[in-house]
C-alpha cells in the first residue's frame, strides 16, 4: 500500500486526504491479525541468566522503542500517521509540499525508526524461537522497505537525497 502505483489506484476509490491514514489503519489491522493468530514457539534460543546483563539488554530494547517514538515526532508524527492530511482536508487547506529535513537522529542514520525497531526486536534477554522468527522476518521486511523507500525519496528529493545518502549511513552511525 506504500507504493506509488497502489496509492494511485487506491485514491480512485477513497479521497487522497485519507490515503495515508487508511494505510496506517490497514497496517494496524494486519498487525492485530498477526498478534491474534500467532502461535507460540516457546523453544528458547538464548536466555541471559546474569540479572545485570539481562537488565542492560532489556534497557537497550526500551531505548530502541524510544528511538522509534522520538523519530516519528522528529519528522512529524501526525503526518506520518495520516492525521495531518485529514485535518488539513477538514479545514480545506492544501498539504504543504514535502521539505527534506534531517532533524536530530536523521543526521546520524537515514532510517532511525527502522533502527529503533531492529534494536527493540533483537535486544532480548530471552529469545524464543517465535521471537527469533518475528525479529528475522521483520528485519528482512525493513531492509526491503528501505530499498523501496530510498528509491521513492530519490524520486521526490533528487540530488539532495543522493548527497544525504552519500554522507549518512543507512542504519548504523
Amino acid at each position: 500500500m506504500a507504493r506509488k502505483s497502489f496509492k494511485h489506484w487506491w485514491t480512485q476509490f477513497i479521497p487522497k486526504s485519507v490515503e495515508r491514514s487508511t494505510y496506517v489503519l490497514c497496517a494496524s489491522l494486519t498487525l492485530l491479525l498477526l498478534f491474534w493468530q500467532w502461535r507460540p514457539m516457546p523453544a528458547v534460543i538464548w536466555n541471559v541468566q546474569e540479572p545485570e546483563i539481562a537488565m542492560m539488554i532489556a534497557t537497550l530494547s526500551f531505548i530502541g522503542w524510544v528511538i522509534v517514538f522520538t523519530s516519528t515526532f522528529l519528522i512529524n508524527h501526525f503526518e506520518l500517521f495520516g492525521l495531518h492530511q485529514v485535518a488539513n482536508n477538514l479545514v480545506r487547506r492544501e498539504m504543504p509540499a514535502p521539505v527534506f529535513r534531517t532533524p536530530f537522529f536523521y543526521r546520524f542514520v537515514r532510517h532511525p525508526i527502522y533502527l529503533g525497531f531492529i534494536i527493540a526486536f533483537w535486544a532480548a534477554p530471552t529469545m524464543s524461537a517465535g521471537h527469533l522468527l518475528f525479529a528475522a522476518v521483520t528485519t528482512a521486511y525493513i531492509f526491503v522497505g528501505i530499498m523501496l523507500e530510498e528509491r521513492d525519496l530519490v524520486g521526490m528529493f533528487g540530488d539532495e537525497y543522493r548527497r544525504y545518502r552519500e554522507r549518512v549511513s543507512m542504519l548504523f552511525p
